[in-house]
């Protein structure tokens, strides 16, 4: 469950979150603090399973870098969020990126994987995957374990539902990235 604190800036956030590594934030729009509760066993797994079939994929193409569920992404609205998995295209990635201090990256993703867990709401989910296409991102799924679907977002302001037996794929934002549904309810 979530539970909004207070506004926060974006040092402060990065400072909290290293003072306590066993917890996840994320910041909203208008500067609220969001505190995330760590995830099950079942939702911990599907995560990795999800992050380290993209990272393969990207890996093995070249096409970019993937981040997990702890790297935070500064949102043009202000947000900072950390989506389950994310990959970002490798001409998109600032300049040394990698170098220097360690810090939020200050821009959306270009594909995000979102996996609701049991303290998810599903309404507070699907506002974050619009939330995530209103600031770039251009393909988002939200897996959603309990009613065994997947939602995928487009930039295009598509959204598609699909059952627990499709396989769900990259499109033209990771391509030829596969990856079956029932692997990840």
């Amino acid at each position: 469950m979530s539970q909004t604190v207070s506004t926060i800036s974006d040092a402060d956030l990065m400072q909290l979150s290293l003072q306590n590594p066993q917890l996840r934030f994320e910041r909203n729009a208008d500067g609220t603090l969001v505190t995330m509760t760590p995830v099950g066993k079942i939702s911990g797994n599907r995560e990795i399973k999800a992050g380290s079939s993209l990272l393969v994929w990207v890996e093995q193409q070249k096409l970019g870098e993937v981040f997990s569920s702890s790297t935070g992404f500064k949102l043009s609205n202000g947000a900072i969020r950390s989506p389950d998995a994310a990959f970002v295209a490798k001409e998109r990635l600032p300049y040394q990126w990698d170098e220097g201090e360690d810090g939020f990256l200050n821009l959306a993703p270009d594909f995000v994987i979102e996996i609701r867990s049991k303290s998810d709401n599903l309404d507070s989910l699907k506002a974050k995957m619009e939330e995530y296409r209103n600031n770039g991102v251009r393909l988002g799924w939200l897996i959603d374990r309990y009613n065994s679907q997947a939602l995928v977002y487009r930039q295009d302001s598509s959204i598609t539902q699909y059952s627990s037996n499709v396989i769900l794929n990259g499109e033209d934002v990771v391509p030829g990235f596969t990856l079956a549904l029932s692997i990840l309810l």
